[in-house]
């Protein structure tokens, strides 16, 4: 039997053959008109994906240099700042800023599960300067309630700029950016807008323009004003990944295309997609008698699923990928050998998602030896997708 090789973790995620082409053709100077066009085109498009007015920059950097850029031109050394985290990602925010000299107070939340918006609200005091959190927690696949948190951030801290890395939440949750009072929106090229990674972008609103003023944080590269006065003129401050801003482009214009042209009503589809998707695959699993690890606030962006007691996850990412060539993730850090991630952000359609439950069928009853029958993942998977689209 042959086997094509299927990705299906959450960054990189599977590239868009159009984008492909058009990073391939993209031999262009990044100081010439040609580019300038395509940069200006591509900055545009990206506050109708993002949903915002505010001003949207590129960064030739993965996402966490857009975390990084946010907490350097944000905060001053002795800062108040607050993180919520609930994974590997959470905990990132924390040591980007005590490596900034800040003073992170932090709320907790256990693998799996997310905050108490009770334990929320009490942190949120005047003289806290910025708050970090991230939509979806890609670690443990669960989504955080952002539209709460910036209502809390509003009523309690309203000086305090809200800082959402939604590197995998782009493309797979609805934000209303400016309404809610995110002041920076991280994404991410590898991930919803299907292309390698590289590219990192973030939007950028007038508060935050303004708190970088008083910022004492060293910055350099991640200069975000140097972005902003370069951007107006179709550039970038410093040498850009011409390829993948071309295959940005190039995906940005797919995402469009299928709403017939409308970008804003195309984000909505590639949001929509992958929610179907994902509760698709969570009936499937759950039907094979899996258990999901973040049950209570799963994502769109990816499922976590439990092994059964005594099994280790790396079994099952290693099976699927030897058996069928299809790749998955297993945990991070101490959740590794415990749980297994997959995606459905981006270029994934329902046709994968039926694909990757007829493996799960024939790995949960073949190796680990699990009481199922075939097409018993699948069937449940159906039904989700058959509800959806008759809405």
């Amino acid at each position: 039997m042959i086997r094509k090789t299927r990705l299906y973790t959450p960054g990189p995620t599977p590239l868009l053959p159009a984008a492909q082409f058009a990073m391939a053709a993209a031999d262009m100077h990044h100081r010439t008109p040609e580019f300038r066009a395509l940069y200006q085109k591509v900055l545009a498009q990206l506050k109708l994906f993002v949903g915002t007015k505010n001003d949207v920059l590129l960064l030739s950097s993965s996402g966490t240099g857009a975390m990084e850029a946010s907490v350097s031109n944000l905060t001053s050394p002795g800062d108040r700042t607050l993180v919520l985290t609930a994974g590997k990602f959470g905990e990132r925010w924390v040591g980007l800023l005590k490596a900034f000299g800040c003073e992170p107070e932090v709320i907790s939340a256990p693998y799996g599960q997310t905050f108490d918006l009770a334990a929320v609200k009490a942190a949120l005091q005047p003289g806290v300067k910025a708050v970090f959190l991230q939509a979806t927690e890609t670690s443990t696949a669960v989504r955080h309630d952002v539209e709460a948190v910036a209502k809390l951030n509003k009523e309690n801290a309203p000086e305090a700029v809200l800082v959402v890395d939604a590197i995998t939440g782009l493309g797979t949750t609805h934000f209303d950016v400016d309404g809610w009072g995110i002041d920076i929106l991280i994404g991410g090229s590898q991930k919803a807008v299907m292309i390698p990674p590289g590219l990192a972008y973030l939007s950028v609103s007038d508060k935050a323009w303004a708190a970088m003023e008083t910022s004492k944080n060293p910055r350099y590269y991640f200069d975000l004003r140097k972005e902003r006065k370069n951007a107006v003129k179709g550039e970038s401050a410093y040498t850009p990944a011409v390829a993948l801003v071309a295959g940005l482009g190039a995906a940005l214009d797919y995402i469009a295309g299928q709403a017939g042209g409308d970008l804003e009503k195309g984000r909505i589809a590639l949001i929509d997609n992958a929610q179907v998707n994902a509760a698709a695959t969570r009936a499937g699993l759950t039907a094979l008698g899996f258990t999901l690890f973040a049950p209570t606030a799963p994502a769109a962006a990816a499922t976590a699923v439990s092994v059964p007691e005594g099994m280790n996850s790396g079994d099952v990412v290693k099976a699927l990928k030897t058996q069928f060539a299809l790749v998955t993730a297993n945990g991070q850090g101490e959740m590794q050998g415990k749980i297994f991630r997959i995606a459905h952000l981006g270029f994934f359609d329902y046709l994968d998602t039926v694909a990757l439950l007829g493996a799960m069928e024939h790995i949960a009853k073949d190796t680990l030896k699990l009481p199922v029958a075939y097409g018993q993942a699948v069937a449940a998977a159906q039904k989700v997708y058959g509800e959806a689209v008759k809405k």
